[in-house]
């Protein structure tokens, strides 16, 4: 059995900032008169960004769910977050930078509303200065540094420098600088890469960033401030450039065209935000959500190219590519503590078709409390799709969420499911109305969701007419990264009491977006909120499940109230509906049935101690080095790790592990194997079948509706 891989997920669907793959650089200088910076000419605001960030101004203020007065106290905060944005580790930026930068806090404002960016762009020319000057005197002499590196003293450097003082001066900057040069030599060596070879890979990564940096036009400067602006509204509120909005397709989202993924800048590294289903990647299944993508090389045999500190879109140029090709990539695994951890992963590119991201079914045969065996069916959907060609064709066997699961729940019954199961784990959402219809097969008749506008107009969707529904047993397995369509079925499901909610609380992305064009890009605003019919909102909260399994993506790190500037969990009036089952008595039963079976499950057993090392791993504050530290910090992780799975296998009966390359080894033979094929087939998944379980208990409590009216 394979279990579900444990990951440190750091960081939600947007990126905080257009320049944050610069941020980790470093260098043993203190300021001294560059070479390049000399030469480079300041950049300067063109007319249409300045129509532009008017226009985004009065859209936000027509538009926007939420109107913010701009004023004094907005001005401030744009500034602190344009700062975050460019310099979020603090270590381009000087004191007296910022002390020179306070005569714009409450003049942003003023400028936003007459579209002046000329103070904007004073600081990002600023911070280009920074960057270049430290690129080029790290350059000129990077391997003496290096050779002066003693990694026998027990000097730490701090995880985080998100909070930490800017640095004074250029003294005090060099040595933030030197530590960061000086970890990642350590995680090279540790590696096994010889110090040549490091020297060579550290100033080709170097020149690379030099030569973006001095490449940069007006377009990055007003990018960054555009979003920096942007971000005061919500999460979820963007500036799309002209080259972006060309890439702007699935979700609103970068996505990466051959592999199915979608990506973000974080650092200086890009990093996986999530799999699109049924993607080449997502089948391949080796790339996780927050791995780090830190080299990518081009067919079998071709050259791993390093891209640390690239451009986002530079990097979805370099892994694009026709269906059939190969591309390899290298990343940082998401649970690596540093960064000499590297996997190498072999993916062909091919388009994502609408039938492998469809719904399908399976069933699973579980003991019950009668000693016999009871069939629960599985019906798995990965997003809320709808072919919108066929339907608006009048095609009559157009492909849909709701027709799919249907038919499926059809042949299921016909096989003799005691109960139904709906997996969207995982689930980021789609069509909105796919998920309402989708309600309808399951209730009589009644509302689904409510949808609050920003002029305070409520709108409710759900089921008009009534219809033979499916009556049975029903259960819905969620996760934290099932958000937006996949939260207003769980809600609805919960809230109508018509079957049980399983997992972990979900994404709680409860917002809905338009995209709008401006005189020079594209604007993307939230414009409406989401409500279930209980009138909770989704929004920052999600749907909490009636039992909860142990989360394998870190709550504080991954969802909607992780955002900055995310909107509120709020109420409204609730919605007339019906209640069809009572499941107050059963659930302590339920849950008491639930914490045994998984207090001795050799699967559950492992997933506690994983996470548990991993909540250890996130309270570490400093990162030593000290190679020998380092490599006993490695060493001593491993074996803790091996000791647990072969815990695990010891209790199921299965061949025990001499190491855990062993295990990777077979990973990625399977993978290989498997390319092309859905992954893990035959492989029980641990979560899905205590969710069956849950329902086997639960079906005696499924035997008589209520239909009690809510008041």
């Amino acid at each position: 059995m394979k279990v579900i891989p444990l990951k440190l997920y750091r960081s939600p669907f947007r990126s905080r900032g257009v320049f944050q793959w610069l941020a980790v650089l470093s260098l043993l200088v203190t300021l001294t008169a560059p070479s390049f910076a000399a030469t480079i000419t300041a950049l300067q605001a063109e007319e249409s960004q300045q129509d532009a960030i008017r226009d985004m101004l009065n859209q936000l203020q027509r538009r926007h769910y939420v109107q913010l007065s701009i004023d004094d106290a907005l001005s401030s905060k744009l500034l602190d977050v344009y700062l975050e944005d460019l310099d979020p580790g603090r270590q381009f930026f000087l004191q007296s930078d910022i002390q020179e930068f306070e005569k714009y806090r409450l003049k942003f404002d003023d400028q936003l509303k007459q579209g002046q960016l000329s103070d904007a762009f004073v600081i990002f020319n600023r911070y280009r200065e920074r960057v270049i000057q430290r690129l080029d005197s790290v350059l000129g002499g990077l391997p003496e540094l290096i050779s002066s590196f003693d990694f026998t003293s027990k000097e730490a450097m701090p995880l985080d420098r998100s909070e930490a003082p800017w640095p004074k001066n250029g003294n005090e900057a060099a040595a933030i600088w030197k530590q960061q040069i000086k970890s990642r030599v350590l995680s090279l060596k540790i590696a096994g890469k010889e110090d040549d070879a490091i020297v060579e890979l550290l100033e080709k990564r170097f020149r690379n960033q030099l030569r973006r940096m001095q490449q940069l036009e007006s377009e990055d400067a007003f990018q960054s401030f555009a979003n920096a602006y942007a971000s005061l509204y919500d999460p979820h509120t963007d500036y799309f450039s002209p080259r972006i909005s060309e890439n702007f397709q699935i979700n609103m989202s970068l996505k990466l065209e051959g592999i199915g993924a979608v990506l973000q800048a974080e650092d200086d590294f890009t990093k996986v935000v999530r799999l699109v289903p049924a993607g080449p990647a997502e089948k391949q299944g080796q790339l996780q959500p927050a791995d780090r993508i830190i080299g990518v090389a081009q067919g079998k045999q071709g050259e791993m190219q390093d891209v640390i500190g690239w451009r986002l879109d530079d990097v979805v140029d370099q892994i694009r590519g026709p269906a059939g090709s190969i591309v390899r990539l290298e990343v940082i695994p998401a649970s690596a503590i540093s960064d000499e951890e590297r996997q190498v992963i072999v993916i062909e590119r091919n388009e994502v078709k609408l039938e492998e991201q469809s719904a399908k079914g399976e069933m699973i045969e579980l003991p019950n409390a009668k000693g016999g065996m009871s069939k629960i069916g599985v019906i798995d959907i990965p997003t809320f799709y709808l072919d919108f060609e066929g339907f608006r064709r009048g095609d009559p066997d157009f492909r849909s969420t709701t027709r799919d699961v249907h038919r499926i729940l059809g042949e299921l019954l016909s096989e003799g499911a005691e109960g139904i199961l709906i997996d969207l784990r995982d689930n980021g959402g789609g069509s909105l109305a796919e998920a309402n219809a989708l309600v309808g097969l399951f209730i009589e008749q009644g509302p689904t969701v409510q949808i609050r506008q920003s002029n305070s107009r409520v709108i409710r969707e759900g089921k008009s007419r009534r219809s033979p529904y499916y009556s049975g047993p029903l259960a819905v397995l969620i996760n934290r990264m099932s958000a937006s369509a996949s939260e207003i079925f769980a809600g609805a499901i919960q809230d109508y009491q018509r079957g049980l909610i399983l997992g972990t609380q979900s994404f709680g992305k409860g917002t809905v977006q338009s995209v709008n064009p401006l005189p020079h890009g594209q604007l993307k605003l939230t414009e409406s909120k989401f409500y279930r019919i209980s009138g909770d909102s989704t929004q920052n909260r999600g749907v909490l499940p009636d039992i909860a399994f142990p989360p394998i993506y870190d709550m504080e790190k991954v969802g909607e109230n992780s955002l900055d500037n995310a909107l509120a969990w709020d109420r409204i009036a609730h919605a007339r509906h019906n209640y069809y089952f009572d499941f107050k008595d059963a659930l302590p039963k339920l849950r008491a049935s639930h914490d045994s079976r998984i207090a001795k499950d050799p699967d559950f057993i492992y997933l506690r101690e994983s996470l548990a090392q991993i909540e250890k791993i996130r309270n570490e504050k400093t990162l030593s080095l000290n190679l020998k530290q380092r490599i006993e910090e490695r060493d001593t992780r491993k074996a803790e790790q091996l000791a647990m799975e072969n815990r695990r296998r010891a209790a199921k009966g299965e061949e025990l592990l001499k190491t855990l390359d062993a295990e990777e080894e077979e990973e990625d033979a399977a993978a290989s194997a498997e390319a092309g094929n859905d992954k893990d087939e035959d492989k029980p998944d641990p979560y899905l079948h205590e969710a069956a379980s849950i329902l086997i208990d639960a079906k005696p409590y499924f035997v008589a509706e209520r239909l009690a009216q809510s008041r």
